[in-house]
């Protein structure tokens, strides 16, 4: 009976067997099935990738030049060591290596965990720079320990090069690595940034990022087990950035920058255009930094601590002056305040008397005038800088009045230069609501403050220029700019390859046209008569008179403190705003030095030697014995301002 029970049991259990083999059999073949032909092509790409890398190659970024194409900005060649890691793979470096890469490099240990930690945050990274500017014993050590790291590889890559320093370095801008905020951003996600790359990261190097930014090859090799390159499959070469020639003119930029050194607080402004097409030519702004600083400065605790430095320093070194920095511009503002109260009909040509008084009295508070001009006329007043005559004036044309000189010559707005982080100018445009709501009504003694620059205005130094300057062109406000022209890149490959880069044109600035203000002819002729006797007649820049070149100006002396209490850093601002030749402008140069005093003895000397090496470029200086008679005619006493 047992027996019987056993043998009919085998057919049951084979059957059993079978369905459970017939199972695991249809399982494996599922899987089988999933991962060759589901999956296949990802686990065939996996694969390859464990054995072929794309090593980039960056591209070198454009060159920035000079308007006579003297170099600004170069990139040149340098070995770096860099530091890769498997695609798809998290970067794992053990605390020993950590170590050893400090020692054999001689690189700061904390810089290096911190890259690390910056690596861990990116996805799909490839290859990090440990070291800029590897010396021959840094060479020398990643070879001999190739077999140790063989993540460690000597890398040719361009690097930036700014050879002239601390000179222009606030046009120029510099470089620095992509951050981890640039790459999330819109921005960086439309340009295809990939962690690693450098980018600009201020003045024209941002600015116009895009075209000085090449576009990087790569090298296709084959690597072993433990990541070190067997063999080189293709190379594709990088496409260089495209070369900027600016308006600059290094040989002004350098006159610009030696009066800024020279100066008594070394802190301030200096800017020349061409007034006729608003092209920049010189752009000083001090103290000013080294760009070089933020390319090889990082790696070392030196470099750091310079940096760190630029940002805490109190004079403010990575501040762009020129365009970011808000002053009251004193009795420069007299200059737009004349136009405007001529255009609006307050005064006129034939009838512009307004009365000095030696100052005016509103409610208990008298406010005075340097001097006591009698009643004269808007063209005197330029010249001998009477604040009485404006205090009357501004009154005559009422808040009302000044709000609308300030939209006429856009002190409401950017001037639209091609620098990131421009300033708007603050006036009684923008101060208006804010004090009525605080104060209840705007005050006469407001106006009279606003009258010469004082108290509810501050403007940014570009903004004045454009602005004076255009009186010059017959009212025609050109939009600052650095860009001259982008040249061509060549195409890069074969048509039709993958690899095919094409043809990168270059282009001219894009010249928006000029805001234009009416100006009758003989307002004009009246403002810039006023602004010639400045200089030439015995006004508050006499002592700067160019025998043969008519420069028409206006000084301007800004309060930084209450009266009785300007000393040591709380002096006055030194402001002087001008153009030459006075009838028929070429150049237009404003000059601001922080904390020194009277416009005309600190700020007009400025100009002059910015008007000084424009002349010797073009060979038009006085002789010797025009300016031998000048010097004599400066012992003459002048007004100040």
């Amino acid at each position: 009976m047992k027996l019987q029970d056993y043998s009919q049991n085998i057919g049951i259990r084979v059957t059993v067997i079978q369905l459970v083999a017939f199972a695991i059999l249809g399982l494996l073949g599922s899987r089988l099935f999933y991962l060759q032909v589901v999956r296949g092509e990802y686990f065939e790409d996996k694969a390859v990738n464990q054995r072929i890398r794309l090593i980039p190659i960056p591209a070198p970024r454009g060159a920035i030049l000079d308007r006579n194409g003297k170099i600004l900005v170069d990139s040149r060649p340098t070995y770096n060591v860099t530091l890769s890691s498997e695609p798809n793979k998290r970067l794992e470096v053990p605390e020993e290596k950590v170590d050893d890469y400090a020692r054999g490099l001689s690189v700061d240990r904390e810089f290096i965990v911190a890259r690390l930690e910056t690596i861990k945050k990116q996805n799909e990274f490839e290859t990090l720079v440990l070291k800029e500017n590897a010396t021959m014993q840094d060479i020398a050590w990643v070879e001999a320990h190739s077999l140790e790291y063989p993540e460690l590889r000597i890398e040719i890559r361009p690097q930036r090069f700014y050879p002239h320093r601390e000179v222009l370095a606030h046009v120029l801008g510099y470089v620095g690595e992509v951050s981890p905020k640039q790459l999330e951003s819109e921005e960086g996600k439309s340009k295809g940034l990939r962690p690693g790359d450098i980018v600009g990261k201020g003045g024209l190097e941002q600015y116009y990022d895009e075209f000085l930014r090449g576009i990087p090859g790569y090298r296709k090799v084959i690597v072993d087990s433990r990541g070190r390159v067997q063999s080189e499959i293709e190379t594709v070469q990088p496409q260089a950035g495209q070369d900027l020639v600016s308006t600059i003119d290094l040989d002004l930029q350098l006159a610009a920058e030696e009066q800024l050194a020279k100066s008594v607080t070394k802190r301030g402004v200096v800017i020349a255009t061409d007034p006729n097409t608003g092209e920049v030519l010189a752009l000083a702004s001090a103290p000013s930094f080294d760009p070089n600083i933020f390319i090889s400065g990082p790696s070392s605790p030196e470099g750091r601590r310079q940096i760190a430095a630029y940002w805490q320093e109190k004079s403010r070194p990575l501040f762009n002056r020129a365009i970011q920095g808000m002053y009251h511009p004193g009795s420069t503002w007299k200059i737009p305040e004349s136009l405007a109260a001529l255009q609006q009909g307050v005064i006129t040509v034939e009838n512009s008397n307004v009365a000095c008084g030696g100052g005016i009295q509103i409610g208990s508070k008298f406010t005075r005038c340097m001097g006591s001009h009698g009643s004269p006329p808007v063209s005197y007043a330029i010249t001998k800088s009477c604040d009485g005559y404006y205090y009357r004036l501004a009154l005559k044309m009422k808040i009302e009045g000044l709000i609308e000189m300030v939209e006429m010559f856009d002190f409401d707005k950017r001037s639209g230069i091609d620098l990131p982080g421009e300033k708007v100018s603050q006036t009684p445009k923008s101060w208006k609501p804010r004090i009525e709501k605080r104060e209840g009504k705007w005050s006469d003694i407001r106006t009279v403050y606003a009258s010469i620059g004082q108290d509810t205005v501050v403007v940014t130094p570009i903004s004045l220029l454009r602005a004076v300057a255009a009186i010059g062109v017959k009212g025609k406000m050109h939009v600052p700019h650095f860009l001259k022209e982008f040249r061509t890149v060549r195409a890069v490959g074969a048509e039709g390859d993958p690899s095919y880069r094409p043809e990168r044109p270059g282009f001219a600035f894009n010249r928006p046209q000029p805001k234009e203000f009416p100006m009758a002819p003989e307002n004009e002729e009246v403002i810039v008569k006023g602004m010639w006797g400045v200089v030439n007649d015995g006004g508050t820049a006499a002592g700067i008179k160019i025998p043969g070149f008519d420069i028409a100006g206006k000084t301007g002396t800004a309060q930084v403190t209450e009266l009785g209490k300007d000393v040591g850093d709380k002096k006055d601002h030194a402001w002087f705003v001008s153009f030459a030749p006075a009838y028929k402008p070429e150049v237009a140069v404003l000059a601001l030095i922080e904390n020194s005093g009277f416009g005309g003895a600190n700020a007009a000397p400025a100009a002059q030697a910015v008007y000084i090496a424009y002349l010797k470029k073009q060979g038009r200086m006085p002789s010797d014995s025009e300016l031998a008679k000048e010097k004599v005619r400066k012992e003459t006493p002048t007004a100040v301002d």
